[in-house]
């Protein structure tokens, strides 16, 4: 566990101290404070829950963009510069590499989540807040981010360049958040498959709406774990080639 927790704040500091940290962590923020102030708040009068739904539902756009940025120099970075050697003869194993390196990024998202609670917090300047509906708007954003970095590290274990890595990330989290466009034009019971694997549409409004849904919860557990162990596997067979 101290390995994998080094390897974590290794990535953490990395981000906080370079000038590729910053420019993401600002621009999330900028964009988001803009979409909050065009969107959610508006030009016409709203009720404080229709400002927090829009403001979680462009929120999560934001999240899932920065959480492929943020990992797209995890591994990819490594292979690019020459250092995977490094890691690969050190005493660490592919899984705790693949952990670290997760929960750095993640943990950076985390923050720049955490940054935008004022957001929320405007609301109160003409209206009232359901600390509910915040907390469960939150706790979605951060289990739709902890997918949306997993599958970033899948796409960094399998590309050879940061580019590429970015690219395949994002190829990947498209083809989840396209499911439910899928779901509309298929017959049951392939329409049930795709709106279930759908990684936007049928499990994050629940939270967006100031719902604490369980089945999306467990959804996106496995949606974290599943490109996680399939990227420790690759790390395993490169090792052993």
């Amino acid at each position: 566990m101290n390995t994998i927790f080094l390897l974590a704040r290794r990535e953490l500091a990395a981000y906080m101290s370079t000038s590729w940290g910053v420019m993401i962590l600002a621009g999330a923020l900028l964009i988001n404070g803009l979409l909050f102030n065009v969107w959610a708040l508006g030009d016409v009068a709203k009720f404080s829950s229709d400002v927090l739904e829009k403001f979680f539902e462009h929120s999560s756009g934001v999240v899932m963009i920065t959480g492929v940025l943020l990992t797209m120099r995890l591994i990819a970075e490594e292979r690019q510069q020459g250092t995977m050697t490094l890691l690969r003869t050190a005493p660490i194993s592919p899984v705790q590499i693949v952990i670290g390196k997760f929960l750095g990024a993640f943990s950076f998202l985390a923050l720049i989540i955490g940054l935008t609670a004022y957001m929320p917090l405007l609301v109160l300047v003409n209206g009232k807040v359901s600390w509910g509906h915040v907390g469960a708007g939150y706790l979605g954003l951060l289990a739709l981010g902890s997918a949306a970095v997993a599958i970033g590290t899948l796409g960094s274990a399998l590309a050879k360049n940061q580019l590429l890595a970015a690219v395949l990330g994002g190829v990947i989290l498209v083809l989840f958040v396209l499911g439910w466009l899928g779901a509309r034009t298929t017959e049951p019971p392939i329409s049930d498959v795709m709106a279930y694997s759908a990684i936007w549409d049928r499990h994050f409004q629940p939270f967006m709406r100031g719902r604490i849904n369980t089945e999306s919860l467990v959804y996106y557990g496995s949606m974290t774990f599943a490109p996680l162990l399939l990227a420790t596997r690759i790390l395993q067979s490169r090792r052993l080639s």
